[in-house]
């Protein structure tokens, strides 16, 4: 059997990203911080913060963290142009959520990183495939288990 040689499904970029996660990698910090290492190692200044409205209070409060550290954020929550969803799918009621329209929103502001905070399920796959910028989860969205669905894969835990 042939070894498949894995590093030609990595662009430079990709190999860049891989070095100055390693290099800015710290298990003694929060996840948070270890995007502000990530970006300060990667020269990244501006990033994008793309938002459930769920989470628009802590979206702020991240934001002011970001930009207290010196970063330039650009924030904007799902329900961007407020369109309604009959609009993109027939037979639907009230607000659309707008991924697309998120990512093209963080595009425009030319931001290098977008973290996602709680988008639905879908909603996230949308606006990673739409962002021109690498995208990092903070919050994933888990409505039963209050957003941390790592509870369900603890062997310990009942369903």
């Amino acid at each position: 059997m042939k070894t498949k040689n894995y590093k030609t499904l990595y662009s430079k970029n990709d190999l860049e990203i891989l070095k100055i996660a390693e290099d800015s990698l710290n298990p003694k910090i929060d996840r948070i911080n270890e995007i502000i290492e990530y970006c300060n190692e990667a020269g990244i200044k501006k990033i994008g913060i793309a938002n459930c409205t769920t989470f628009n209070k802590e979206a702020e409060y991240l934001e002011t963290i970001l930009a207290t550290e010196g970063f330039t954020v650009d924030k904007v929550h799902c329900k961007l142009g407020r369109v309604p969803f009959n609009d993109l799918v027939e037979g639907y009621k009230g607000l659309s959520c707008n991924p697309a329209g998120q990512a093209d929103y963080l595009a425009e502001k030319n931001t290098q990183l977008n973290i996602m905070m709680g988008l639905c399920l879908g909603h996230d796959m949308i606006f990673n495939a739409k962002s021109k910028a690498p995208v990092t989860p903070l919050i994933v969205k888990d409505r039963k288990l209050k957003h941390h669905t790592l509870e369900v894969l603890k062997p310990e835990q009942k369903n």
